[in-house]
């Protein structure tokens, strides 16, 4: 299919989803809204009511404050997360103390918590590892086989060979190749995915999909609540199953205050039949290729997965499905017969990473890259809102010799986080980390590739967001046919990309280096 003939939605298989303002306030969400907020009045109401206790408050503060501080250093949680939520007590005692404890403890969110580790507890052996495969791989290289090990003992995330993984250097690509492979669907389809929002991306695929379960071909759509708010309406669900697509909302808004929120579903997952699988940066959204400009020119990257790896996604989508659910279905996807290709190299471990068991598998995974490369890592990301143990990682490569390049968006999305990242610029720098901004617009692929032989593609920003606060996905790949492309791949980008120096970190737009002082202090938060 020519991107050139892709046009218009074809059939409208929907009425158009109200949004907007309007359609906001007057909706089951405008009363969700609504109810939140007056829960969020109450609460600060009541500690309106404490202030005429001013003298006992200001003694009770400062020893509140300080048992707090010996407290939170004493936690589990990240070092720079500490320095922010001992700010933010000492600035309010009494209502800081509360809240953290609300977010440490999940109140209101346990049962969600412990059915999801219950449910990756349940299935860490549903795909066995072979044996042979991962001899193979600490055979030809134990340093980056010893992440096989890590992986497999966070969750099911067994190393495969016999993969063909495909890399897509841009959204445009992706959404043909998707098409492509949707008319072949004969047994099922599994959606996963952070945004979903109407128009011509979604509508020619959803033109399929429909086509699709009226050929007998189970089909399954799982988006996350934030689309309730933004792209979608309340009621999509139902219009979907009128067409007979099983849909689910990951963690819909609902009109109580509860750390849920914090926890948002941001991976993008497709499996057809178990035999082949998309993951990346692309959501299904028409700025992921570039028929909506918002931020310039949409950079983004994914790759085609075909072979056995792809049962490693297919586990993913199913647990995330049925979380809420008695029992699973997960046997009766598993089971389907993969087709291996006749010609794969290299080796694949497909992961994910959930933020309740508090192991950051995604940051580690980038730091075991940075710290066993010997020449080269080259990163692509949307956002650098670093820990100190990421910044530290990312420094201490450059300072060994190795060049460590990261290219950035040229037109930000987000101001705060913008300046963020630009707070880290300096620091980077001095370590001999190159720095460049994409002149054209905006970079949204998650990618990362290092000494021609090993690289990640998924949906790990470099972000307290996506390394603490979501549920996310990737692919490692050792040594596949992919690797070459994702380097060229940067090597391209970098001639469209402006090199920063530690003189024009701030230039044109001096006020945002005001901003990051402020935005610094809550990083962990954003």
């Amino acid at each position: 299919m020519e991107r050139n003939n892709i046009k218009g939605t074809g059939l409208r298989l929907l009425k158009k989803g109200q949004k907007g303002l309007v359609h906001a306030i007057f909706s089951r969400f405008g009363v969700i809204l609504l109810l939140f907020f007056l829960q969020i009045i109450v609460i600060m109401a009541t500690f309106v009511w404490f202030q005429s206790f001013v003298s006992q408050l200001f003694f009770g503060g400062i020893i509140i404050s300080i048992c707090m501080a010996f407290y939170i250093l004493n936690t589990r949680i990240d070092p720079t997360a500490k320095l922010t939520w001992i700010v933010f007590v000492m600035a309010v005692p009494i209502f800081g103390s509360l809240l953290f404890f609300y977010t440490e403890f999940d109140i209101g969110h346990r049962n969600f918590r412990d059915r999801v580790e219950g449910i990756i507890e349940e299935n860490k052996d549903k795909i066995p590892q072979d044996k042979e495969v991962l001899d193979s791989f600490i055979s030809e290289d134990p340093g980056a086989a010893s992440i096989a090990h890590y992986l497999q003992r966070t969750g099911c995330f067994p190393v495969f060979d016999h993969t063909e993984v495909s890399y897509l250097h841009i959204g445009e690509d992706m959404f043909e190749e998707v098409l492509n492979q949707l008319e072949k669907a004969r047994h099922f389809i599994f959606l996963e995915y952070f945004i979903v929002d109407e128009g011509i991306m979604w509508g020619k695929v959803l033109e399929i999909l429909a086509k699709k379960v009226k050929e007998g071909v189970d089909v399954r759509v799982m988006y996350d609540g934030t689309n309730e708010f933004a792209t979608l309406p309340r009621n999509y669900p139902e219009m979907l199953e009128k067409l007979g697509i099983k849909c689910k909302v990951f963690a819909p808004l609902t009109p109580f205050v509860s750390t849920h929120y914090n926890y948002r579903d941001h991976r993008k997952i497709m499996v057809i039949d178990g035999n082949t699988a998309f993951t990346g940066g692309i959501n299904f959204a028409d700025r992921y290729i570039n028929r909506e400009s918002v931020h310039g020119h949409w950079k983004d990257t994914a790759v085609m997965l075909r072979g056995k790896a792809v049962k490693g996604f297919t586990l993913m989508f199913l647990q995330n499905w049925n979380i809420y659910e008695t029992e699973g279905e997960f046997d009766k996807f598993l089971c389907f017969p993969t087709l291996s290709p006749e010609e794969s190299k290299g080796y694949v471990i497909p992961y994910g990473d959930c933020p309740l068991d508090k192991d950051k598998v995604g940051e580690r995974v980038y730091m075991d890259i940075l710290n066993r490369s010997k020449r080269y890592v080259h990163i692509m990301t949307p956002y650098l809102i670093l820990d100190g143990e990421m910044e530290t990682a990312i420094k201490f490569a450059a300072e060994r010799g190795v060049e460590v390049s990261i290219i950035l968006p040229g037109v930000p999305d987000k101001l705060a986080a913008y300046s963020l990242a630009k707070s880290h610029y300096a620091a980077l720098l001095d370590a001999g980390v190159n720095i460049y901004e994409y002149v054209p617009g905006f970079i949204h692929a998650k990618s990362f590739v290092s000494d021609d032989k090993e690289g990640v593609v998924g949906t790990i920003n470099l972000d307290y967001r996506s390394l603490y606060h979501h549920f996310e996905c990737a692919a490692y790949c050792y040594k596949t046919s992919c690797i070459g492309d994702i380097e060229k791949d940067f090597q391209e980008t970098l001639t469209k990309c402006k090199k920063i120096t530690k003189k024009n970190i701030w230039e044109n737009n001096p006020k945002l280096k005001y901003i990051s002082y402020i935005a610094k202090v809550i990083a962990p938060l954003l």
